[in-house]
């Protein structure tokens, strides 16, 4: 059986090393000219490092990336909301959350595949048993298969990433009315930070955005103004955030199935959209090891959408909640009190 993936990202190279290691031939087609190597540190939660586990990659993870440490969420006032205790997720889930930077992730999926394999600088070709829409959230494929309704909706919000040479002793996040700031170590000397804030939509350099960053949090607690003002603006990644609405009704059309941000866009607020990316890939291969004949890939596509399409809208439903929640405008006082109490009920 052959497959054809458009895209080579974290999703299309899932799904292009689960289904190689369960016989398929596969074509994975990126319009980049090589791997994206920009990007800041992803969290790898247990689910997906399980995922990894199955293509034989989690060993290669755990070296290339860091155990998450203990983080905090405070207020912009520097108050504490609550503690983030990792080691609680490692006892209830057998494993850590690791944090790496995307660049080495996506290398780790692409070194497992054969030479030949990702065809670099080149547009879809051909027909196969299965074709794979992995081409991101601005997914063409699957406005060919839905139209424009099912689109990409602005939150209103921008977020800038990078990453600094400044050692950082946790991780941690400060939530304030309409924005908010995180950061993680990834090394002793290195640091992942984002910044959120309510934005409009009005062109500005990267010079610009990195003052207006330092005015809005340069009087927030440690260590958010250390990390900005050791930012260099020209390093920084600025996207705005935007979710997929309405949902899908479903991830297949025929032959065509859609994997990762193409199917499920979600923001940020979960830490949840590599990791799903990666289910997402083994997921379909699982589904489709055992397929040799057209009613069998049809019958594992169906498979496919049964286990992943409610369980990802879901996050990616609860990803905007908190999203809404951490930068509400009004009601932060509430808001502050339900997470305390959440997190003592949690401890």
């Amino acid at each position: 059986m052959e497959a054809r993936i458009i895209g080579g990202g974290i999703a299309g190279l899932a799904a292009a090393a689960g289904l190689t290691r369960a016989g398929w031939r596969v074509h994975v087609y990126e319009r980049a000219p090589a791997l994206a190597n920009d990007g800041t540190g992803l969290g790898m939660w247990p689910n997906a490092v399980r995922a990894l586990a199955e293509l034989g990659l989690a060993d290669e993870l755990r070296r290339r990336g860091k155990p998450q440490r203990p983080g905090v969420i405070q207020r912009w006032d520097g108050r504490t909301l609550v503690e983030i205790d990792t080691t609680r997720i490692r006892r209830r889930a057998g494993e850590d959350v690791y944090v790496v930077a995307r660049p080495d992730l996506l290398g780790l999926l692409f070194e497992s595949l054969p030479d030949g394999t990702v065809h670099f600088g080149r547009e879809w070709e051909g027909e196969a048993d299965v074709v794979i829409g992995a081409d991101g959230a601005h997914s063409a494929v699957r406005r060919r298969l839905f139209g424009a309704r099912h689109g990409l909706r602005d939150t209103g919000y921008t977020v800038w990433r990078s990453v600094i040479d400044f050692g950082v002793r946790h991780a941690g996040e400060v939530w304030g009315p309409r924005a908010k700031f995180g950061y993680s170590p990834l090394t002793p000397d290195r640091t992942n930070f984002y910044a959120v804030l309510e934005t409009p939509l009005v062109p500005r350099t990267l010079d610009e955005d990195h003052r207006a960053l330092l005015a809005h949090f340069g009087e927030w607690p440690d260590p958010v103004a250390s990390v900005l003002r050791r930012a260099d603006p020209e390093r920084m990644l600025r996207h705005r955030l935007h979710y997929l609405a309405p949902s899908l009704p479903s991830y297949v059309v025929g032959n065509t199935v859609l994997v990762g941000d193409a199917a499920h866009t979600m923001t940020p607020d979960l830490g949840q959209g590599a990791c799903q990316a990666l289910v997402d890939g083994l997921t379909l291969a699982r589904c489709l090891a055992r397929a040799v004949t057209e009613e069998d890939v049809r019958t594992g596509l169906r498979e496919y959408d049964r286990r992943r399409r409610r369980p990802t809208q879901r996050i990616a439903a609860a990803a905007r909640w908190l999203g809404w929640i951490s930068t509400v405008r009004h009601g932060t006082g509430i808001r502050d009190a339900l997470l305390r109490t959440v997190g003592s009920l949690a401890a």
